[in-house]
C-alpha cells in the first residue's frame, strides 16, 4: 500500500502529509453506538448503494472490519488509511478505500460516515476539494442529519457544525531539539488548533512527527478552517527551516554528529524498537533534507517509517511475531534499506 505517498508534493522537507475528514450521520438512524447490528447492515447497504450511483463508481474496495484479522486491521491504521476508532466495533464497522488510497469512507466509526482524503505534502486545498466532492455526491443520495442553527449533527459535540477536521503532519526535528516545540503547541491551542501524535488523539509524537489540526468545527466555515490552517502551517514550516539554518550556522558539528551517529546505529543494530527507529530515521531525514547526506534514494524515508511499524513488519513476513522478533526484523529491514541506498 502507501500509494497515497506517490506523486508530486510541496514542502516535503517539513510537511509529510495532509488529511481532511468530515463526519456525517444519516437522519433516520440512531448514532453508531446505539444502533443494532441489523440496522447497521441496512445503513451500510444504503451507503454502498449511494457510492455505486455516484461519480466514483468502481474506484473503491470494500472491507468489513470483522473479516480482517487483527494484523490486517492494524496495517490499515499504520498506513493512516483508517482511524484507530474504526476497529473498536467489529460487528458494525466497515470502510471503502479508493484505489489510489487518496480517499477512505469509514462506516460506523463514531459517526455513520467519515470521509477522509489523504495527500503527501501540504495540499489542504486539494484534500478539501476531493473530500467535498465525495461528500456532495453522497448527499445527493442520503439525507444527512442537519440542523439549521447547529449544522451537521454528530455523535461527539466537538464535531457539530461543519464536521470538518483538517490536519497536517509535520516533521519538526530542529524545533524539537531547541525546545521551541512546547511554546508552539501552546500558541496553537490559543488560536483553536491542536497538536497530536502520528495516529491522532492519544498517540505519541514519534520521530518528531506532529499532527496539527483544527479544534473548532462550529462557527467557522470549511473554507475559513482551511485558510487558517494553511496560514499557520506555512508559518511553522518557515520557523522550522529558519531553525535548521540557525543550527547549521551555529552548531554544525553537533548537528552532523547527531545525523551520522544515527546512521551508524541504524547501519549496525540487530535489535531496534519502533520508538528508537523513528528517532534515528527522523535524524536521517533531517540530514537528507539539509543536504548533509546526499542520496536521492533517501527521499523514501517516510515510506520506511511506515514499513517498520509492528503490523507492517508482520504483514511483510506473513506471520505473528513476538516483540523481540519484530525488533530484530525491523533492524534488518532498515539495514537492507541503507545498504541499498549506499554507493
Amino acid at each position: 500500500m502507501t500509494k497515497w505517498l506517490e506523486g508530486g508534493a510541496v514542502d516535503l522537507d517539513v510537511v509529510i502529509s495532509t488529511r481532511v475528514r468530515v463526519a456525517r450521520n444519516i437522519e433516520k438512524y440512531k448514532f453508531p453506538s446505539l444502533i443494532t447490528i441489523e440496522e447497521s447492515n441496512d445503513l451500510t447497504n444504503e451507503i454502498l448503494n449511494a457510492i455505486k450511483d455516484s461519480d466514483d463508481e468502481g474506484d473503491y474496495q470494500f472491507n468489513i472490519i470483522r473479516d480482517l484479522n487483527p494484523r490486517e486491521r492494524l496495517v490499515f491504521i499504520e498506513e493512516h488509511l483508517i482511524s484507530p476508532g474504526l476497529i473498536q466495533n467489529l460487528d458494525k464497522s466497515s470502510f471503502l478505500i479508493r484505489n489510489d488510497e487518496r480517499a477512505t469512507i469509514m462506516i460506523n466509526e463514531e459517526d455513520h460516515i467519515r470521509i477522509q482524503t489523504l495527500f503527501p505534502g501540504l495540499k489542504l486545498n486539494e484534500a478539501w476539494e476531493l473530500c467535498s466532492q465525495i461528500d456532495d455526491n453522497l448527499e445527493l443520495k442520503i439525507d444527512y442529519a442537519y440542523d439549521e442553527k447547529l449544522g451537521f449533527l454528530t455523535s461527539c459535540p466537538t464535531n457539530v457544525g461543519t464536521g470538518l477536521r483538517a490536519s497536517v503532519m509535520v516533521h519538526l526535528p530542529c524545533l524539537s531539539m531547541t525546545g521551541h516545540i512546547q511554546n508552539i503547541i501552546e500558541a496553537l491551542r490559543k488560536v483553536g488548533l491542536t497538536v497530536r501524535g502520528i495516529y491522532g488523539e492519544g498517540s505519541e509524537a514519534l520521530g518528531n512527527l506532529y499532527q496539527i489540526s483544527n479544534q473548532v468545527t462550529l462557527g467557522e466555515s470549511e473554507e475559513e478552517i482551511i485558510i487558517k490552517l494553511n496560514k499557520v502551517i506555512s508559518q511553522i514550516v518557515a520557523r522550522e527551516r529558519n531553525t535548521r539554518r540557525y543550527l547549521i550556522e551555529t552548531k554544525a558539528l553537533e548537528l552532523e554528529d547527531k545525523v551520522y551517529r544515527s546512521l551508524g546505529i541504524l547501519t549496525h543494530s540487530r535489535l531496534m524498537s519502533s520508538k528508537e527507529a523513528m528517532t534515528h530515521l527522523s535524524n536521517i531525514k533531517l540530514g537528507w533534507d539539509i543536504n548533509l547526506i546526499k542520496n536521492e534514494k533517501l527521499k523514501d524515508i517516510v515510506k520506511l517509517m511506515i514499513d517498520i511499524q509492528p503490523a507492517n513488519i508482520q504483514k511483510k513476513l506473513e506471520r505473528d511475531m513476538l516483540s523481540v522478533e519484530r525488533d530484530n526484523a525491523r533492524a534488518e529491514i532498515i539495514r537492507k534499506f541503507i545498504e541499498n541506498t549506499e554507493g
